[in-house]
């Protein structure tokens, strides 16, 4: 299960709030390296969050959840606890109809949560949340990864903040793909050398060759329907305890 975060908004304070003086194309290339620079999937969607109330004009709180087709979801990242306390208001079979807008759409907004027509959510209207914008960052058959902000005042997105947010989803989800990578050939890289190492135990211990080691390796892990990965640590850890 993915660790979850919360950050402060103010945490990241080196980038200015979005304003028509400071360009938006700046604003993207810094966007674009800091979340680049992050170590891994995980700090990309805390730097996410943290950027997302600093260049999205109007935004005060925001979170980034995965939502399934079973309308399951979790909450992977958050300014602040009124999102997550929002975020609950769209999980189960009473999702809320913006996020389920989303599997036909990119965007959902909300422009006055207490409005008394059909696109009124009088739910976040009692949490003080009058306006939502919410943005696809990833999808696929079974599940949508969702940048949403918040704000006090209604009417608060505009067209401005919506293309805004477009752009910014784009950076977010390349530097969420690029981050996994990196994440996965480094577990990989881990992987190889564990198996090396342990490989490398068995021919000592049982005075076997390499391809014999592995085989025996991959036997065990087969009989005990434990990974190859997790069955290779088991032996390394043992022997250095040794």
């Amino acid at each position: 299960m993915p660790k979850r975060f919360v950050v402060a908004a103010t945490d990241f304070s080196e980038l200015p709030p979005f304003s028509e003086g400071f360009g938006l194309a700046e604003t993207l290339t810094v966007v674009a390296r800091e979340l680049h620079e992050t170590s891994g999937p995980r700090n990309t969607l805390r730097t996410a969050v943290r950027l997302a109330v600093h260049i999205l004009p109007g935004a005060e709180h925001a979170g980034i959840s995965v939502i399934e087709r079973t309308a399951r979801h979790q909450t992977l990242a958050w300014t602040d606890e009124v999102v997550r306390s929002a975020d609950a208001l769209n999980g189960g079979r009473d999702q809320l109809p913006h996020w389920t807008r989303l599997w036909t759409t990119p965007i959902a907004r909300i422009e006055d949560s207490a409005s008394g027509d059909d696109e009124g959510e009088p739910a976040l209207s009692d949490l003080g949340l009058r306006s939502v914008l919410s943005l696809r960052v990833r999808a696929d058959r079974r599940k949508i990864t969702v940048l949403t902000a918040y704000a006090r005042k209604p009417r608060a997105f505009d067209e401005s903040a919506t293309r805004i947010g477009r752009m910014f989803t784009t950076q977010v989800g390349i530097a969420l793909e690029s981050a996994t990578v990196r994440e996965q050939l480094t577990e990989a890289m881990r992987t190889r050398d564990l198996i090396g190492q342990a490989t490398g135990i068995l021919m000592e211990r049982l005075d076997i060759d390499a391809a014999e080691a592995f085989d025996s390796l991959v036997r065990t892990s087969q009989r005990e329907n434990v990974k190859l990965r997790d069955l290779a640590r088991r032996i390394v850890d043992a022997t250095s305890r040794d």
